[in-house]
């Protein structure tokens, strides 16, 4: 029985050494890059009062978003997440740069923001009221039972 004990003792020693490796590694933080931002020598390319949609497209690329309106901005945004262990992803930096333009398509403007810059906008919760807040579905259900008349499903 000893002789079985000493054989189970480095294979236990490997296990150990095995599973603590595997737990420190969970706590490594892990990064992810979301999105894309044209660097300041692609930007450098785009004359402000010359240059329209299809050429900063070209310069640049097609961006992320764009307005709402026609004559809105292009909008490119980097996001960098930081993942680590089992807490929510946090994001570490992130970087807008929006084009806008004039009424004739032409290159009006072009700015930088960072993650700085950037402030919180409150949202306002808009929610419809509703009569069956307090009933639940059996007894909306049971409710509408009284109220059917086949008549006026045959079309009498």
């Amino acid at each position: 029985m000893l002789s079985t004990i000493n054989k189970l003792k480095p294979a236990l020693r490997i296990g150990l050494i095995g599973m603590a490796a595997v737990s420190l590694s969970a706590c490594v933080a892990l990064y992810r890059n979301h999105g894309y931002v044209p660097n300041d020598e692609d930007l450098a390319e785009i004359q402000v009062g010359v240059d329209t949609r299809d050429s900063v497209t070209e310069a640049v690329g097609t961006p992320g978003s764009a307005g709402v309106l026609r004559d809105s901005g292009f909008y490119y945004v980097s996001t960098r997440m930081r993942h680590y262990g089992a807490t929510a992803p946090k994001v570490v930096s992130r970087e807008l740069v929006a084009i806008s333009f004039n009424q004739s398509g032409v290159v009006q403007n072009i700015e930088r923001f960072g993650l700085e810059d950037g402030r919180v906008v409150p949202l306002s919760r808009r929610v419809t009221s509703s009569s069956v807040e307090s009933n639940t579905f059996l007894r909306q259900l049971m409710g509408n039972l009284g109220n059917f008349n086949p008549g006026d499903a045959l079309g009498e």
